[in-house]
């Protein structure tokens, strides 16, 4: 997989849309396709950019405006907006965590948290879990 590959596969998989941008890590880390470090930054940059989309995609639907895509199936929105509404912005840093991460940073711009207090939040955890997978992949 290449860097773009990486870049993407971790864009969209931090979207409403199902991906799975840690197997694409570890793939790409076992197969050696690039130093470490760099891949582990291009999956939390695209992992984070592709949060910063469900933020806007929040923002713009609290300003009145159609997402698509909000539909509660089995309740895990309202979930989310509930774990949200009791840890708050702290709350981003599980913004990683498989079906509950992607509704909490659209629901953190549903909320209108700050750009300045989502973006360290998000790509800290993010950035967590990628050196986790690093690690992992290297002790194998």
């Amino acid at each position: 997989m290449t860097l773009l590959g990486l870049f993407v596969s971790a864009f969209l998989s931090a979207t409403l849309l199902p991906g799975s941008s840690e197997a694409a890590l570890a793939a790409t880390l076992a197969a050696g396709l690039g130093e470490p470090w760099t891949l582990v930054a291009v999956a939390t940059i695209g992992n984070t950019l592709g949060a910063l989309a469900n933020w806007i995609a929040g923002v713009l639907a609290a300003k009145g405006g159609r997402v698509i895509g909000l539909a509660d199936e089995g309740g895990r929105l309202a979930k989310a907006k509930a774990f949200y509404g009791r840890f708050g912005a702290w709350s981003l840093l599980f913004s990683w965590v498989p079906i509950v991460g992607d509704p909490l940073t659209l629901l953190a711009g549903l909320a209108g948290l700050r750009l300045l207090v989502f973006l360290p939040l998000v790509g800290l955890g993010k950035f967590a879990r990628y050196a986790f997978i690093l690690w992992a992949v290297q002790a194998i």
